[in-house]
């Protein structure tokens, strides 16, 4: 498929942890949309904390591949969001091949379990350094590239179900969370002078490597009394890019679609806002 005349033609998109999962997905609608994508990952182990697998350098090329399929163009590095000289030199060199920068997609995020009191220092540091910190400085790379370009833009910050209700087992990833909201919401005001939108989304069970079943079903093995704290997911139908049938997870190409929404002009009055990506799971 080659993209040309979408809502998204000749803008350029920069997106974190686009090797797999919600990363990949985003960089392919957007691309899909006619955007041209900087896309990076850390593509290596950040802590022994972090139990299953990130991203691999294979993985963003594969990201690559495919956006370059939609017949975009594509600058990716293997960049550490924690990094904040090697986010800007990657910001620097993706505005001297693409002339602008209009969309920034903070996906990048990493997740642990273990109670708040027991968890060791690493395993808080980790999570908050990565989902929180990394965060702004993500921000604080591309936002000034973003004003000084003049067209603009939208700034979608990935948080989580997490991020507007707290959940046992693990309140340091939903501190990070809520913390990503009120970041939305403090720069929406600050940057919409600039005609610069800031929104949140906040994702629930996405079929991702993130969400890791098994250490999930530990944890309501050894203490059942938390199973209730987390909405139940219900089954619908879904036939969306090739996949169909009814399914608990969700997709990460349907929480694309709404990243795509609000990197469009048809969200053009919609900043500072935190949209629900869970089939109404919040209102359970």
């Amino acid at each position: 498929m080659t993209a040309s005349g979408g809502p998204l033609e000749g803008r350029v998109a920069f997106i974190t942890g686009a090797a797999r999962g919600q990363g990949r997905a985003h960089a392919i609608r957007l691309a899909n949309d006619g955007a041209d994508i900087i896309a990076i990952d850390i593509c290596r182990p950040v802590s022994d904390s972090i139990t299953y697998p990130l991203g691999s350098s294979d993985e963003l090329a594969e990201t690559v591949q495919a956006v370059e399929a939609t017949g975009r163009k594509v600058l990716s590095r293997e960049v550490d969001i924690r990094d904040l000289d090697a986010l800007a030199k990657v910001v620097a060199d993706g505005i001297e091949q693409f002339g602008r920068l209009d969309i920034l997609v903070a996906n990048a995020g990493v997740l642990s379990w273990g109670r708040l009191f027991e968890m060791s220092e690493e395993q808080w540091d980790t999570v908050i350094d990565i989902n929180l910190s990394g965060t702004w400085k993500t921000i604080r790379a591309v936002v000034p590239a973003m004003i000084e370009a003049g067209n603009g833009g939208s700034i979608v910050i990935v948080s989580s179900s997490a991020g507007l209700k707290a959940t046992p087992g693990n309140g340091h990833y939903s501190a990070s969370k809520h913390g990503l909201v009120a970041l939305t919401n403090a720069l929406a005001i600050e940057v919409g002078e600039f005609g610069i939108r800031v929104n949140s989304i906040h994702p629930y069970s996405i079929e991702t490597p993130m969400v890791e079943k098994k250490a999930m079903m530990d944890l309501f093995t050894k203490f059942p009394q938390y199973v209730h704290s987390f909405s139940p997911m219900p089954y619908q139908p879904v036939n969306h890019q090739g996949k169909k049938g009814l399914m608990e997870f969700m997709m990460p190409e349907e929480v694309s679609d709404v990243v795509a929404w609000l990197a469009s002009d048809g969200s053009a009055t919609i900043s500072g806002s935190q949209i629900a990506v869970d089939r109404g799971t919040a209102k359970y």
